[in-house]
């Protein structure tokens, strides 16, 4: 397939060269004084192009199809019979190149499962009587006994014998965190051995197995899709017989054949067979400048038609892997203090939660004490010694002692949220526990209301997760439906599904997704974590981490449409008044070809506003105001944990000890200037230069009127603050302070919400591919 693709291609451009050469050159000779060479030499171009013409034709004959390909064929011949070889010579150039323009905007990319055949697992270890041996996967068969080691893959479907088994299933599921297998449990291949080596004994052979199947799914639902139907062909269906009917008209009437082919001559499709493919290619131009890889013309127009957006949760609307969200501390301790001591353990750990963990106390300013004599047990934690203490890390019973009430309660928490539980020990004592969890982008909610304001229609979740997971995040992004728990082979039967509907598009950004991806009619990978399998499956690939693009790419794509369209009918409409024209014997058919040319350059132009954005778009800051964007939205990075760590300081400045209370009050104290600092910054540097991309009387107004907020909100908790220090024993001014605080903490989470929402997005991406 690749060697005639190639072939096929090269002819195009050699047919095109070949055309315009001979064009040239007949051109060269007449002005030369050597009319009859010159003319031979456009002849000569004109039947070399009417042959593949005829093919073409003949080709869409057999294919059930009857489009504008025809007039081109009969106005190549018609110019041969009159002997109008210049009028030919134009014809074959036009049609070649815009032959060439339309395969190479239309041409979807191949389909390449070379990610998942590459991930597929290709050895197994097995236990004979001889002991371990390694064989290929096609050899092993059920019942047989085998050992997966740290880091593989799980070769076949089989039950855990020897076990636990901590398992990776991303690539099944697309949840990020490690799941644990007790003996017995059941687990699929593709998966990847997280923790210790374990028993496994085979349940299925490697043809069987869960991994193979996605892939021949993938293959199955790639093989699916129809054809791109040209839109040209489209508007043919009625263009055609009007030039016949007019053409023969014009011979019968004038009884000479001349006018007829001085019709054909200006009815030649170009304006059809040019306006689509170049506003395609200008619409993928303007794409990829957004960081955005289109496969093809036709992966643009049917996401133009997408009425239906089918979605994964983890790595599409969340960030794809754990984030710490919470620390709950248990009598006595900080947050600091228990994250610091969970950190520092986790500094020598492999597990997904320790970056997690570390990545947190890093961003919240802590410094990390070199841990010693660190130990790990798969599924159940970490435990070292950590400034003379010793700190455990894991599940709660490993961790260490605490009140099991106070236990239950945070697992209760977490599973009602959606977190996981990380359980910190100080010294045989549960010092806290840290809850994590997969957050949601920031630009989730108002890609979806992009996506309704685009034209999308209906949405639906499509994940395997949990429904108690995947419904509260479905519903913070407005989905219109949740289908949670699906296998890979789930995903393609609802893709499926919604095809048959309505047109769809599938984004996704897992190997789990890929057959889904391959099933719909548009698939959209993000891909901007590195190339995966769903990447390789996919129409369109967006290369950085922004899911605003998924937005951006549909309403340009409809944009593109619609500018291809008009193009059309405007080169459409013109030639109609040239083919009037010729009927009525105003035009000669070398005149008429010339005339072609204008209408053409007319289409073409009217194509090339594809490039542009449109009046729709949203306005841009760019160089130095987009990099103040930037830095404001990094310092938005910083502080926004030490926000979050509000309410559990207003409870420690609630709480009886005073000691706890005055280094909270500092702590309180120092974040306020920081963000007094920060919004000083914000009103008067960012807004000015919003106020300039967004236009009208005061566009920044509403986000002033929520500086003064939060100016009166610090003004106050510093006034109760003075007045704590002064009595410390006033629990009504402890209680006001918590109060305040609390409400200040509500209050900036939606400030910083609204910012990031309207304003650092029109900062434009300094390199779009590299991020």
């Amino acid at each position: 397939m690749d060697v005639i693709d190639g072939l096929r291609r090269r002819a195009s451009e050699l047919l095109f060269i070949a055309a315009a050469l001979g064009l040239a050159v007949g051109a060269a000779l007449r002005w030369a004084g050597l009319p009859g060479p010159g003319d031979d030499a456009w002849a000569l171009v004109t039947v070399i192009v009417l042959v593949p013409a005829a093919w073409w034709v003949l080709d869409g004959l057999l294919h059930r199809r009857f489009g504008s390909d025809v007039i081109a064929l009969l106005a190549l011949a018609g110019t041969l019979a009159v002997g109008e070889p210049l009028a030919g010579a134009v014809i074959a150039a036009m049609i070649t190149g815009g032959r060439l323009l339309e395969e190479r905007a239309g041409r979807r990319a191949r389909r390449d499962l070379g990610a998942l055949l590459s991930m597929a697992p290709r050895v197994a270890h097995r236990r004979g009587a001889d002991g371990l041996e390694t064989v290929e996967v096609e050899r092993v068969r059920p019942g047989d006994r085998l050992l997966v080691r740290p880091g593989e893959v799980v070769p076949v479907d089989g039950q855990v014998e020897q076990g636990p088994a901590v398992l990776d299933e991303s690539t099944l599921t697309g949840e990020p965190v490690p799941v644990e297998h007790a003996e017995g449990d059941g687990v699929r291949s593709g998966a990847v051995n997280s923790g210790s080596a374990f028993g496994l004994r085979a349940t299925t052979d490697s043809r069987s197995s869960t991994y193979s199947g996605i892939v021949r799914l993938a293959r199955e639902a790639a093989a699916e899709n129809s054809p791109f139907v040209r839109l040209a062909d489209r508007y043919a269906a009625f263009f055609l017989p009007a030039t016949l009917v007019l053409a023969g008209a014009a011979w019968w009437a004038a009884r000479d054949p001349v006018r007829a082919v001085a019709v054909l001559v200006v009815a030649t499709p170009c304006p059809l067979i040019l306006a689509a493919p170049i506003a395609f290619v200008s619409g993928l131009s303007r794409c990829a400048r957004r960081g955005v890889v289109v496969k093809g013309g036709s992966a643009l127009e049917r996401l133009a038609e997408a009425r239906v957006l089918l979605f994964d949760k983890t790595g599409t609307v969340t960030a794809g892997h754990p984030a710490l969200t919470e620390v709950v501390t248990a009598q006595g301790r900080t947050a600091e203090d228990v994250l610091g001591a969970a950190a520092a353990i986790d500094q020598v750990s492999p597990h997904v939660l320790a970056t997690a963990i570390v990545g947190a106390a890093h961003d919240r300013g802590l410094r990390l004490a070199a841990p010693s004599g660190v130990t790990e047990e798969p599924g159940k934690g970490a435990r070292g010694e950590v400034s003379g203490h010793e700190v455990s890390v894991g599940k709660a019973d490993w961790a260490g002692e605490g009140d099991p009430a106070w236990v239950e309660r945070m697992r209760a928490r977490a599973a009602a949220r959606g977190m996981i539980t990380v359980f910190v020990g100080v010294d045989g004592r549960l010092a806290g526990v840290l809850l994590l969890r997969d957050t949601v982008r920031p630009d989730a909610a108002r890609t979806f209301r992009l996506l309704r304001r685009a034209g999308i229609e209906r949405t639906v979740m499509v994940t395997g997760d949990r429904p108690s997971v995947a419904g509260p995040i479905a519903e913070l992004v407005g989905a219109d439906a949740v289908h949670a728990g699906q296998t890979p082979e789930g995903k393609v039967e609802i893709a499926r599904a919604e095809t048959a509907r309505a047109a769809t598009v599938m984004v996704g950004d897992g190997v789990n997704d890929a057959p889904a991806l391959a099933a719909a009619g548009v698939g959209v990978a993000l891909g901007a974590r590195g190339a995966t399998a769903a990447s390789e499956t996919a129409d369109v690939v967006i290369t950085v981490d922004r899911l605003e693009r998924l937005a951006e790419t549909l309403a340009i794509a409809r944009r593109t449409r619609s500018v291809a369209r008009q193009s059309a009918l405007l080169g459409m409409g013109l030639s109609l008044v040239a083919m009037l024209a010729a009927a009525f014997g105003y035009l000669a058919p070398a005149v008429g070809a010339l005339l072609q040319e204008g209408i053409d350059l007319a289409a073409i132009l009217g194509a090339l506003r594809a490039l542009g954005p449109g009046r729709d778009s949203r306005p841009r800051l760019h160089g130095d105001e987009a990099d103040l964007v930037r830095r404001l939205d990094d310092e938005h990075r910083a502080l926004r944990p030490r926000i979050d760590g509000l309410p559990d300081l207003a409870e420690k400045i609630a709480g009886p000890d005073l000691g706890t209370r005055d280094a909270a009050l500092d702590t309180v104290e120092r974040l306020l200037r920081d963000i007094a600092d920060h919004e000083r910054r914000d009103e008067d540097q960012l807004y000015p230069a919003v106020a300039r991309a967004l236009g009208g009387s005061d566009p920044t107004g509403v986000m002033s009127r929520g500086h003064t907020e939060i100016a009166d909100l610090t003004r106050r908790i510093g006034l109760l603050a003075a007045e704590l220090r002064d009595r410390p024993d006033s629990e009504g001014t402890a209680a006001d302070l918590r109060a305040t605080i609390q409400e200040l903490h509500a209050v900036l989470r939606l400030h910083f919400a609204q910012e990031e929402e309207n304003y650092f997005v029109l900062a434009d991406d300094p390199t779009p591919t590299a991020r």
